[in-house]
């Protein structure tokens, strides 16, 4: 008995060595966010065992100071909530559509006390924090001009910034999220102008400027174009009876809301039906197919039409079906057995002429060789008798 309170004590001292209280390793920090704008806060913790995290909202100011747990899907569902337990705790509170009550201060709170969600008990250790402001303020007018830009081929776009008071470091341009290098500038000015020479349908989308301030204020213009309508390409060959894929796409802005599919014949087009069962048609705003089923060289050759529609007009493309016997795959064999067995007639016939002659020549080479190297004997004995004389 005694051994096994020794063994029991010893385990129990050793769990204890090993074991430590919440610490954080990386707190939550304060921010100025606009009106529907997002906020994202994070927090990190190490303890053994891993530490519980919560987070909570801090309303009102002392002594009159309201505490509210924030979870997933709070604030009717604008409030997300992930967390990761696997070497230490990470936890991330991510807020999205901002108002003004959303301002206030956000804790990070962790324990890995067994008894800390215990009602009845009083934890041991308490819920460790770590506090961020986020400050939520009214979005500063930027006027615009254009309000938007509908197929046009060249604008000019400028942002001015109503509100003097602010600090302003630079400001720059965004086409889709993505930095327009030249557009940069430190200027402190509340105005800035964006110049496009040649607006193509690559051109279009929303066009953003973007004043450095704290926080940045930003406004949007549109520029609008025709749809592109591009072939994936504009030759496809196909076998009969088997099937082929027509594939058209659109990179433009806005993208086409709607797609149709058309074949051309005698100088006319004719549009297709995609729910019968030779064709089908699918299609999402920046891509379309058709595919065609159990094809005929008769029927189905021919010149296909995409046509993709936007609020602002139609474009089109065309792709040329070429449909191949369902026996073109066997002439390169048939041509290749038909080449071997030529080669193999013209070499037997060579063979076949050239033995004959063979013959006679061998027949000639014995016998003259003979006759000349006698007489080069007699000569040379004529030759070696005169100098011996």
């Amino acid at each position: 008995m005694k051994l096994l309170w020794a063994v029991s004590a010893l385990l129990l001292g050793c769990w204890q060595a090993g074991a430590f209280t919440a610490g954080f390793i990386k707190s939550p920090l304060s921010q100025i966010k606009l009106i529907n704008n997002s906020a994202e806060l994070h927090c990190e913790v190490i303890g053994n065992p891993i530490p519980e995290v919560q987070w909570w909202f801090v309303g009102g100011e002392e002594p009159n100071e309201s505490f509210t747990q924030l979870f997933d899907g709070a604030r009717y569902d604008r409030v997300r909530v992930n967390a990761t337990y696997i070497a230490h705790a990470t936890s991330t509170i991510h807020i999205t559509s901002l108002t003004l009550n959303d301002s206030g201060t956000y804790e990070c709170r962790a324990s890995n006390d067994p008894d800390r969600n215990e009602l009845k008990k009083t934890p041991k250790i308490k819920w460790l924090r770590s506090q961020a402001n986020v400050i939520v303020i009214e979005t500063s007018k930027i006027i615009t001009d254009p309000l938007e830009v509908r197929n046009q081929t060249s604008a000019v776009l400028s942002c001015n910034l109503t509100d003097p008071t602010l600090h302003i470091k630079g400001s720059h341009w965004l086409h889709d999220g993505k930095l327009l290098e030249d557009s940069k500038s430190t200027s402190s000015q509340l105005f800035t102008v964006l110049r496009l020479e040649k607006i193509s349908t690559h051109s279009g989308g929303k066009y953003e400027c973007v004043f450095l301030t704290d926080p940045d204020i930003n406004g949007t213009i549109e520029v609008k174009t025709l749809p592109h309508v591009g072939a994936y390409k504009h030759s496809e060959h196909a076998n009969e009876n088997d099937k082929a894929v027509l594939t058209c796409v659109s990179h433009s802005y806005p993208l086409p809301t709607s797609w149709e599919w058309a074949k051309e014949m005698d100088g006319s087009q004719t549009l297709i039906n995609g729910s019968t069962d030779k064709y089908e048609i699918k299609s999402t705003p920046n891509k379309t197919t058709l595919t065609i089923v159990d094809l005929s060289i008769e029927k189905d050759i021919g010149d296909y039409v995409c046509f993709g529609t936007n609020e602002l007009g139609t474009n089109s493309d065309k792709i040329h079906l070429r449909v191949r016997s369902s026996l073109a795959a066997l002439w390169p064999f048939l041509g290749i057995v038909a080449e071997v067995i030529i080669l193999v007639t013209i070499i037997f016939i060579y063979e076949k002429r050239r033995k004959p002659d063979e013959v006679n020549d061998d027949d000639d080479s014995g016998s003259a060789p003979l006759k000349s190297n006698s007489t080069a004997n007699h000569k040379d004995k004529n030759v070696r008798q005169r100098n011996s004389n």
